[in-house]
């Protein structure tokens, strides 16, 4: 078992410890600038929001997208990666459009070659731009309008130095719900959120499976997406040394299931709804009979790794996450990687994706 003592030299493994402080601590002056931001949205008229980003940060708009509630504008996830490439397969919607673009640096390619396309194709879409990076080009480049431009940063401290992405997204997906979700107070979830990731995190100090040649990651609803950023977590901080697949409960039987072998791990997410939660469960009997020899491990209320959230899956998803960021950083140190640099002197993957070649998009 990897010492956790020696994880302490990676920044990676103190960013994942540091969430509930951060979460904690933002929790009053979120509360004020997201009241801010919905009086803003509700004046310009918003009907319909999409919200952006690559990786990541563009799971965040899954996660949000995913069980909204019906007042308020419509929300879509619109990838970066896919509108930078393929702008033409989103046109303009009727009313009045507000792009939400979450980036930790603000700096990535699809970051910079969305705002382009936007500037050129809706520079009359009002912008929100949530990003940890107060220097970056989402935080500094000017909306030529006439739609608006308005920031959101979370913490200084949420500016994640590490290769995985870990405080940042948990902090821009809680800022962003924060705006989008005006029936939950962050005031009140933050600090009860904080609670919950400290137990964890304490449930989890001595946790350390063996690294698993195929791990698999299952969410419900929202969760689907939190089961993403998981499987992306393990996949990252191993350099691919562990393979790692994700899909909802239900959608694992429809083939993916045909994976599993001897020496996996699969991780299913109980939802906090308790009538997602029993197809969550019944799938994680099924596979653990059918499959003796592979580990099945649950996640949620009542589960294997209990956990305590607000019982709202949006807002819970940065929890159940956590297990994932814990087991691909022993994971990597165990493999003698750099936690906070896994692919360091391969040039392959880099912590800011850059350099990719954008084109200009002719209508």
């Amino acid at each position: 078992m990897t010492d956790s003592s020696n994880l302490e030299r990676w920044a990676t493994w103190r960013e994942i410890h540091r969430q509930p402080e951060l979460w904690r601590s933002w929790a009053v002056d979120l509360a004020r600038e997201a009241s801010a931001l919905r009086r803003w949205i509700a004046e310009r008229g918003v009907e319909e929001v999409w919200l952006c980003g690559a990786g990541s940060s563009g799971f965040i708009g899954e996660i949000l997208s995913t069980g909204a509630g019906r007042s308020g504008p419509r929300l879509r996830a619109v990838p970066t990666t896919d509108y930078v490439a393929a702008p033409q397969d989103f046109p303009a919607p009727k009313g009045r459009l507000l792009v939400v673009q979450f980036s930790r640096s603000g700096d990535s390619s699809e970051s910079v070659g969305m705002l382009d396309l936007l500037d050129q194709l809706l520079p009359e879409a009002d912008r929100l731009h949530v990003t940890c990076n107060p220097e970056g080009t989402l935080a500094t480049r000017a909306h030529p309008g006439p739609g608006e431009l308005r920031l959101l940063l979370p913490p200084e401290a949420a500016h994640d130095q590490g290769f995985a992405m870990t405080s940042s997204v948990s902090c821009m997906l809680l800022g962003a719900l924060a705006v989008f979700d005006p029936e939950t107070d962050p005031a009140r979830a933050l600090p009860l959120l904080a609670a919950g990731a400290e137990d964890l995190l304490e449930r989890l100090r001595s946790w350390a499976p063996p690294r698993a040649g195929r791990a698999f990651f299952l969410g419900s609803g929202a969760l689907k997406f939190a089961a993403r950023e998981s499987a992306l977590k393990v996949l990252e901080l191993t350099s691919g040394r562990a393979n790692a697949a994700w899909d909802s409960p239900l959608g694992f039987r429809h083939g993916p299931k045909s994976a599993v072998e001897a020496d996996a791990q699969i991780y299913v997410m109980l939802h906090p709804d308790h009538r997602t939660a029993r197809y969550d469960a019944d799938l994680a009997e099924e596979v653990a009979r059918q499959y003796p020899d592979a580990e099945v491990r649950t996640i949620g209320p009542g589960g294997d790794l209990p956990l305590q959230g607000i019982g709202k899956a949006r807002w819970d998803a940065p929890l159940y996450v956590i297990p994932a960021q814990i087991l691909s950083a022993r994971w990597s140190d165990g493999l003698g990687l750099n936690v906070d640099d896994p692919f360091k002197g391969q040039g392959s993957l880099t912590r800011v994706v850059a350099g990719v070649k954008l084109y200009r998009f002719e209508p």
